[in-house]
């Protein structure tokens, strides 16, 4: 093996060579189109880079890869250091999220656990469990963050997942056990399999209802804070104001879930296996049976760190990743866990994926700098009022697939708003602009893992690869709500929107212009 032999085996370690070469072609390319082609064009060229390192998540981490890039584009000067800290200060919350608030909830998957475990054996219909978490999700992602809720399905399934493997693994419930490892599996591959198919269905008909939840409210989302600010709306407010195009969406999302599930459509329809069944009932009776008092004080701490957990999210009583923080000083104390190491266990999902976000935060600069949603944002503000509904909610859609719905949501709303300061729109058409923005924004989004922070924390989690869930099959998986949830709403954006608006002012529910 020569040096340079050596180095592509060292480079970007085990992914396939075609894929290294591919990365080193793209450094090569950047370059050349920035500075002897378009500026724009390599801007857009870099975009879709990114989005075929998270496509790849599955055979290489999106960090390394999406990371040269970002360090290639600012070394060329497509964007500049300062703004990408801008861009990291603006969205710091959600960085403070990911940090603290997924490690939190690690603390508290021996409760989640028990609480889910019991919910799995208790309801045998695939239809009733998928609509309850498909239903649940939308609740509690209306409440609190979508990445949270998402971060605590995964907990849980990562807990099912990790139960059955040590059984067909030939181990004992109590033994360690490497859940990568499916070499001892033998004959219960099938059986495995089976349980996969089943925990991506649920896995995505939760993740598509934080979606249909995180619509509604104004902390539902990042992007719906921004929005409600610009606006001046207050809760209430903001929620009757989505509700023209949100209960639509959510009556459809639900339908949609029940089809699919029904008629065993794009991947769904996959029912728990009898024997894994019978080893998450052995598993539940066996723990019930070893707990003991001070397991049993664990699970009601943990319960009430839990409803201190909702209060605080539901309130605002504090910024959302300070809130996790609490969580993790709460339950590590309460529960006796105050070894460093076994704390630093719960920061091993999060970090690398906070690391993935900064990197993405750069690739948003760059967007800015070169101006690449310009055309765009020109289009649709110089259309008639008759069809600029349709357009913002159109392009935020497309635009929030491809990229970040935060950025775009943050962007659009403030061309809006200096659209209506020089009264190039009026202020009952910037409300409506306004549910376009954020709908648009939220639900056409789900299409693809990049367009949401919680699909791509399922996309680059450790359960991903394990339940086989990959960047190809997380679309193919949520095409079908991709296409009710966008036409759903394009039509409640063009047809229901301006009349329901006017009857909820007419009623008292919303403050009239």
């Amino acid at each position: 093996m020569n040096y340079s032999q050596a180095f592509l085996k060292n480079f970007l370690g085990s992914s396939p060579d075609w894929y290294k070469l591919t990365i080193v072609g793209f450094l090569v390319l950047n370059p050349i189109l920035f500075f002897y082609i378009s500026p724009f064009i390599a801007g857009w060229a870099l975009v879709a880079e990114f989005i075929l390192t998270l496509a790849m998540a599955l055979k290489c981490y999106p960090l390394q890869p999406g990371g040269l890039l970002a360090i290639e584009a600012i070394m060329i000067g497509m964007t500049h250091p300062e703004h990408v800290k801008e861009e990291i200060m603006a969205n710091f919350e959600v960085i403070l999220l990911l940090m603290f608030m997924v490690a939190g909830i690690y603390f508290m998957k021996q409760l989640l656990l028990f609480i889910f475990t019991k919910l799995l054996l208790n309801i045998r219909s695939k239809l009733v469990l998928s609509l309850s978490f498909t239903l649940s999700a939308a609740f509690l992602s209306a409440f609190l963050d979508a990445l949270t809720v998402v971060a605590v399905i995964i907990s849980v399934v990562m807990g099912f997942y990790g139960v059955y493997h040590k059984v067909a693994s030939g181990k004992q419930f109590d033994d360690s056990n490497d859940i990568n490892d499916d070499k001892y599996i033998g004959n219960r591959k099938g059986t495995l399999e089976g349980f996969r198919a089943f925990l991506r269905s649920l896995m995505m008909h939760a993740s598509v209802g934080t979606a249909l939840g995180g619509v509604m409210t104004m902390v539902g989302e990042p992007q719906n804070l921004i929005i409600a600010e610009q606006a001046k709306w207050g809760f209430s407010e903001f929620f009757f104001r989505m509700t023209p195009v949100t209960i639509p969406i959510l009556i459809c999302g639900v339908l949609t879930c029940f089809i699919v599930e029904k008629f065993h459509l794009f991947g769904y329809g996959a029912k728990l296996p009898r024997k894994v069944w019978g080893v998450l009932a052995k598993f539940d009776r066996n723990r019930q049976l070893k707990m003991n008092n001070q397991e049993r004080i664990k699970l009601v701490m943990q319960a009430l760190v839990g409803i201190w957990l909702v209060i605080g999210l539901a309130f605002h009583l504090a910024a959302v990743g300070l809130i996790g923080l609490s969580v993790i000083i709460l339950c590590t104390s309460a529960c006796g866990i105050t070894n460093e190491h076994s704390i630093g266990k719960a920061f091993q999902e999060s970090l690398p994926f906070t690391a993935l976000l900064v990197v993405f935060f750069s690739v948003v600069a760059v967007i800015v700098d070169q101006h690449l949603f310009a055309p765009i944002i020109s289009l649709v503000l110089s259309a008639s009022e008759d069809i600029q509904l349709m357009l913002f909610y159109a392009f935020n859609g497309v635009l929030s697939a491809i990229s970040d719905n935060v950025f775009v949501a943050t962007v659009y709303i403030n061309e809006a708003k200096a659209a209506l300061t020089q009264n190039i729109i009026s202020p009952h058409q910037f409300e409506l602009i306004a549910v376009a923005i954020n709908t648009g924004t939220n639900l056409p989004s789900v299409a693809t893992p990049n367009g949401q922070a919680a699909f791509l924390f399922l996309l680059t989690s450790s359960l991903a690869p394990l339940i086989r869930l990959s960047y190809g099959r997380m679309v193919y998986m949520a095409l079908p709500y991709t296409i009710v949830l966008s036409l759903v709403g394009l039509f409640a954006v063009e047809f229901l929107l301006p009349a329901m608006t006017n009857l909820l002012a007419e009623f008292g529910l919303i403050t009239p212009i």
